[in-house]
This record gives C-alpha cells, structure tokens and sequence, in this order.
C-alpha cells in the first residue's frame, strides 16, 4: 500500500488556500505536508471561512500556488493518489495548475484518482461525508483542516 492522501481547502471556487499531503509506503505513514496557500488577490467566500476558519489575514504573507507546487510536486509525481471526494481536490489541482500554466500531464498521475467517498459509499456507509466516514472507522479528524483531512483519508484507504 504505497500512495498519497491529498486534500485541499478553498478560499473561493478552486483556488486554494490549503493543501494537506499524507505520503503513505508500504502501509506506513512516511511524509506528512500541509501549507497555506495565497489565492489570487487574496480574496475569500465568507461561506468557505465559515467551513475552514482560514481568513485572508492567515494568508496575506503566504506562498502562492505556483511557489508551494514543488512540494507538491515531489509528492505526487507518478504517484497512486488519494483523496476523499477526489473530483473536487483533483479539479482544484487541475485548474490551479493550469492558472499558473503548470502541466498537469507532468505528474504522471490517474486521471481519476483513488476515492474515499466511493469506496466508503460500496461498503453501504452513508452518509459519506468525511466526518461521518472517520466517526464509522474511529479515526481521529480535525475536519477542514487540510492535514487532519489528507491523514484522516489515508487511515480509511488503508482501512478499506
């Protein structure tokens, strides 16, 4: 069992302001990263606040994407990849990526990721939210936290 766990926060639409890497070899957890994120102009959805508690001020001195990418980079690259509701962080990668014209093909990942949401929803849980999920499996979850999140997801990969 050799993957990474990835799980983004968003300040508005796909762009993030928080990314969480859980790098898992051999069924271990190896590499733990999470970093703010400055969105474009710095500019949030209250609703998005709401979820995750990161305000503007929390990121108006932080990386951009396209300067935090390497760490993601050498995560991911040519890597099986995890996340819980892959659409949504897969998209925010996606198109954050291609904001800053970084190439996507490049990382010589799946083009649909590992799911946590699907697997989870097979096995007749529900609701599959990733609270719900990590309640059913006694995982410990500091939900909309990027790193409690991409850990959480590699605990119930490793579990299914």
């Amino acid at each position: 069992m050799t993957f990474v766990a990835i799980d983004f926060e968003t300040a508005i639409a796909h762009h993030p302001c928080s990314v969480g890497i859980v790098t898992v070899e051999n069924g271990v957890i190896i590499d733990e990263f999470v970093s703010l994120i400055k969105p474009p102009n710095n500019l949030y959805s209250p609703y998005t606040i709401q979820v995750h508690g990161i305000y503007p001020r929390d990121t108006v001195n932080a990386k951009t994407f396209s300067q935090v990418y390497p760490e993601i980079q050498k995560r991911l690259q040519n890597r099986v990849v995890v996340a819980h509701n892959e659409s949504f962080d897969r998209n925010v990668l996606s198109k954050s990526m291609a904001l800053y014209n970084l190439d996507y093909e490049s990382l010589n990942i799946a083009s649909k990721w590992e799911c946590t949401v699907k697997i989870y929803k097979a096995k007749g849980l529900k609701p599959t939210k990733l609270s719900d999920c990590c309640n059913a499996m006694n995982i410990a979850l500091n939900h909309h936290e990027a790193l409690s999140d991409a850990r959480a997801c590699a605990k119930l990969y490793l579990l299914r």
